[in-house]
């Protein structure tokens, strides 16, 4: 823009949509022109092997439905592929930029990012403004009586749902302000080769709330061979689902469900609060457990063939669509850092590069659960018999059968641990490690 009329600019992040979102409705109510933008990030696309990845597709198609809207409004989306910091550097002198508005993000790496973002702007006179968007209730407004944050589930969850009401649901209405959109403009919309992957033809789940399974959500959530989870776990992760609007609906619908929205606020304040559990457990005494080191066993984990049928058949529904049920990501969690003793971590990075819906707060507390390391009241002998996890949750092997057709043949490998020595073996290990030195 020659002429450099002076505008803000909204930055998409972890919120892919434009209703009900945070940092564009004050970007838009600020009242000068908002241009949109979206910024593909070498920093965490290089870590990326699959150049398929279905997460950047997921991303893509969205950017994509994003810029559709905007056209329909007059307007245009600009995508960008650099480091966000020399992004904004190269922008600011395109544009007389006022405020880049954008919502929060508590990863450590989005920290780091953010406040290179700040330094750039400011050598142009503008600033970055951030908002509360990703979480219903983030770390300053749960806290307990002495100020300190939780790092127990069940009394966080008491207090975040004594403090839940209509004001921290409430939508934002992008759509009363949207003629602030920047006007008479056209940017391309690249092509994903540009960025050096390739688009996969991946069936997402949708983005709707299906009422009549919600409804029975905690009756057959834990059942892996039924639909009973709402599978909007990638879309939570992307913002292409506002979590104010799910949590009204899990209000209405469903109490087991909201407590599950619950969790995802509490990792997410964990992972801000202590960042230190990215590189290692949460209680620091549980770095002295001596892992064991099996590459052998850690792959046979990977590609499902433990010889034990509902680990296996969930690290393929993994390994297939990058998808896989709650109640069998405990159990195979549980499997790799008990049963197998191998460093939960190694389990971790695995989610990271398979799942759809990654979420580094989500993956890292649950495993960190799982494992016995993290913020659990319950001690860390808690070890899930896969045996008795697959007669409680698939009593008539559906879930097995459709992952692990050769069950129950010759073809199925034998257990590659018994499990009762290996539970003994784990539960030798940990009260070492607790011993101390």
């Amino acid at each position: 823009m020659s002429d450099k009329v002076r505008v803000n600019f909204f930055w998409f992040r972890r919120d892919l949509r434009l209703d009900d979102n945070a940092g564009l409705y004050h970007a838009l109510r600020a009242g000068l022109p908002v241009v949109p933008v979206f910024i593909f990030d070498p920093n965490i696309l290089d870590d990326l092997e699959d150049r398929s990845d279905k997460r950047v597709t997921f991303i893509y198609q969205s950017l994509r439905a994003i810029s559709e809207q905007l056209e329909t409004l007059g307007s245009s989306l600009l995508v960008e592929h650099g480091k966000p910091h020399e992004v904004w550097a190269r922008l600011s002198l395109q544009y007389a930029i006022d405020t880049v508005y954008a919502n929060h993000d508590y990863e450590p790496y989005a920290k780091q990012r953010d406040a290179k973002v700040v330094q750039a702007l400011a050598l142009k006179g503008a600033s970055l403004s951030t908002f509360k968007d990703q979480v219903i209730f983030e770390g300053p407004e749960v806290l307990k009586e002495d100020r300190e944050p939780y790092t127990v589930f069940t009394p966080y969850k008491r207090k975040w749902m004594s403090r839940l009401n209509d004001f921290y649901l409430k939508s934002y209405p992008v759509e009363t302000y949207r003629q602030h959109f920047i006007r008479k403009v056209h940017f391309d919309f690249p092509r994903l080769e540009s960025i050096g992957f390739r688009p996969g033809l991946f069936k997402f789940p949708p983005r709707v709330v299906d009422e009549t399974i919600m409804r029975q959500y905690d009756k057959i959530r834990d059942f892996p061979a039924v639909h009973g989870t709402s599978r909007l776990g990638v879309h939570l992760r992307f913002g292409t689902v506002s979590v104010r609007s799910l949590a009204r609906a899990a209000r209405s619908l469903n109490q087991t469900w909201l407590s599950e929205l619950t969790w995802r606020d509490f990792f997410m304040m964990i992972l801000d609060r202590f960042p230190h559990v990215v590189a290692g457990p949460f209680k620091p005494e549980y770095g002295r457990i001596a892992w064991r080191r099996d590459e052998k066993d850690f792959e046979r984990w990977c590609q499902g063939e433990t010889g034990y049928p509902i680990v296996d058949a969930g690290m393929r529904e993994l390994n297939t669509t990058g998808f896989m049920h709650n109640r069998v990501r405990m159990i195979t969690a549980s499997f790799l850092s008990k049963d197998l003793l191998l460093d939960w971590s190694l389990g971790e990075a695995y989610f990271a590069e398979k799942l759809l819906d990654f979420d580094l707060a989500a993956n890292n507390g649950n495993w960190q659960w799982a494992a016995g390391t993290g913020c659990d009241a319950a001690p860390y002998f808690r070890v899930f018999s896969p045996a008795e996890q697959a007669r409680k949750f698939d009593p008539h092997s559906n879930y097995i059968r459709k992952w692990v057709p050769e069950f129950g043949t010759p073809k199925y490998p034998k257990p590659i641990v018994e499990h009762r020595f290996a539970r003994e073996r784990a539960l030798q290990e940990y009260r070492r490690a607790l011993r101390g030195p």
